[in-house]
């Protein structure tokens, strides 16, 4: 097994000149968003409908529906709120998830890949799941696809590794995941994850 060195060696966090969101921001993730050429959005019409909502300090990441804001209020109630504004603004719906910085900095901190080889054919990725109360089941998924490898899962994420390979890329793992969770996770890139953790830039 091929090991990287430390978090920062494998995955590092980028920084940033400028002022960052506290800790305490949100970082919504939408599901579809600008895939496979459905349900686009550009990123100056995402911020603008986020602007119109009411939230602060607004900005987006990458072009795959990412967006750090500032807001009160947090859980299944503003994720309503986002959901009505962006269906107004857009017209169309979107599932959103969230996290707060918070959380997702605690994420890269655990480094749930640590055990797994790094290099230029591996992809990792984290899915981010509805939160439903702490009364949910965990998630139970199938056998993954050959080079799959499902790290973790938690009541909030699951983390999986992928080896690029002929036979098996990033869309067989999406598909899998798709087929398993239905509407109920979007998933996101580490180094994506780690992007965002570290305030977008």
């Amino acid at each position: 097994m091929v090991e990287g060195g430390g978090l920062e060696n494998r995955f590092p966090v980028l920084r940033n000149g400028g002022s960052n969101p506290s800790p305490s921001a949100i970082a919504a993730f939408l599901r579809g968003v600008n895939v496979g050429g459905h349900a686009k959005i550009s990123m100056a019409a995402l911020k603008k409908a986020f602007d119109a909502m009411g939230f602060k300090n607004v900005r987006t990441v990458l072009a795959s529906g990412n967006v750090i804001f500032e807001a009160p209020g947090k859980g299944l109630e503003l994720e309503a709120k986002i959901a009505r504004g962006l269906e107004k603004a857009l017209g169309f719906p979107v599932k959103i998830f969230l996290r707060t910085l918070k959380e997702l900095q605690a994420i890269v901190a655990s480094d749930p890949f640590r055990s797994f080889p790094a290099g230029p054919d591996i992809q990792l990725y984290v899915t981010f799941l509805a939160r439903k109360g702490a009364a949910t089941p965990p998630v139970r998924l199938p056998e993954p696809p050959d080079d799959v490898r499902i790290v973790r899962i938690e009541p909030g994420e699951i983390y999986s590794w992928l080896k690029l390979s002929p036979g098996v890329g990033t869309p067989d793992l999406m598909a899998f995941l798709d087929r398993s969770l239905g509407q109920d996770g979007t998933t996101r890139n580490w180094r994506t994850v780690v992007r965002i953790a570290a305030g977008g830039r």
